[in-house]
């Protein structure tokens, strides 16, 4: 009897599902510690996702949430390389800037609550590193896929609305930086601008497992080209 392929479209799912528990579960732990206030981050930005997860009870969720959740998102762009192979032929760079966020990621949340000035450049220049290896991943991912005709309407337009919302975010700091920097203004905007970016990386990987949920993209089709 033959067994039914494994699909992959859970990998994305994993990913985006970790993600979202992972930074409110912090923040909540936090909330309830004392360590941060209690306010709605996403339009107040009274704290940031590091800041919620980096003392205490909270501290040790988010990391033992994210560091596993960073193997699957190096995962998730090896997938994503191999599904766009059978298609066009080109996505050595998507698995290698995959890899290297999927790195920054755990690197990030592997010293994320440590002291010493050390530490701190590895926390803060792993999750720029990973956010900028994501994006640059998902755009090279969504021309690819694009110029294959292998994504629908709705997905297609649900991942170019969210590097369209990414970029804009990423304008929007700067220019609050240049305008108000070192403000209280600012570091609750960015705060704020931290939080959606999260959100617009799950619907990312929604997207993504809604693809590969649709076209049955599993074990099976994985290996059937070499």
């Amino acid at each position: 009897m033959s067994r039914s392929p494994i699909p992959l479209w859970p990998v994305p799912f994993a990913i985006a599902i970790t993600l979202v528990v992972a930074a409110h579960w912090a923040w909540w732990l936090s909330v309830q510690a004392g360590h941060v206030p209690f306010c709605v981050p996403y339009l107040e930005g009274c704290t940031s996702i590091s800041r919620a997860a980096r003392h205490g009870l909270g501290n040790h969720v988010f990391r033992l949430l994210v560091l596993p959740c960073a193997l699957l998102v190096g995962i998730h762009w090896w997938l994503a390389a191999r599904w766009l192979r059978e298609r066009v032929g080109a996505s050595a760079w998507i698995a290698g800037m995959g890899v290297i966020g999927a790195v920054a990621l755990a690197v990030y949340a592997a010293f994320l609550g440590s002291e010493g000035e050390m530490y701190r450049f590895l926390r803060r220049y792993g999750v720029i590193v990973y956010f900028g290896c994501s994006y640059l991943a998902q755009l090279l991912f969504l021309r690819l896929a694009r110029r294959s005709g292998a994504l629908d309407r709705l997905t297609g337009t649900t991942m170019l609305t969210v590097c369209v919302a990414m970029l804009v975010l990423g304008i929007t700091n700067v220019v609050a930086t240049a305008l108000a920097g070192g403000t209280e203004l600012q570091d609750r905007l960015e705060n704020v601008l931290e939080w959606h970016l999260g959100v617009l990386l799950v619907v990312w990987f929604l997207a993504h497992a809604r693809l590969w949920w649709r076209e049955g993209y599993a074990l099976a089709t994985l290996f059937r080209r070499p």
